[in-house]
């Protein structure tokens, strides 16, 4: 039985167009999940990226699902405790020696 070509390309087309939406929406919950990561940690957006890339290679969890736990995270004041610790760690590799305006220890 021949297939339709025409309807092929439409389904192929379609499936682009959803991977294509999902993306997207993946693209801005990292770059969000980022700027929490810049504004709270105080370090660069390519410092924020790169924490986040390393907290899913540690935690071994997928870089959307923990961008998304940071942002349920800022929400709603909760962090599972592996994703805690792994973040925390990054920042203090990461992050600066203390915050800009405060004197250093003594």
């Amino acid at each position: 039985m021949p297939t339709d070509s025409g309807s092929d390309q439409i389904f192929e087309l379609q499936e682009q167009v959803r991977q294509l939406k999902e993306a997207v929406v993946s693209h801005a919950v990292v770059d969000q999940a980022i700027g929490m990561i810049v504004a709270l940690g105080r370090v660069t957006p390519d410092q924020g990226w790169i924490v986040l890339k390393e907290v899913s290679q540690h935690t071994n969890i997928k870089l959307r699902n923990v961008a998304e736990t940071i942002l349920i995270w800022g929400r709603a004041g909760v962090m599972p405790p592996e994703i805690r610790a792994a973040l925390e760690d990054c920042l203090d590799r990461h992050g600066p020696p203390q915050i800009p305006g405060t004197p250093p220890e003594r």
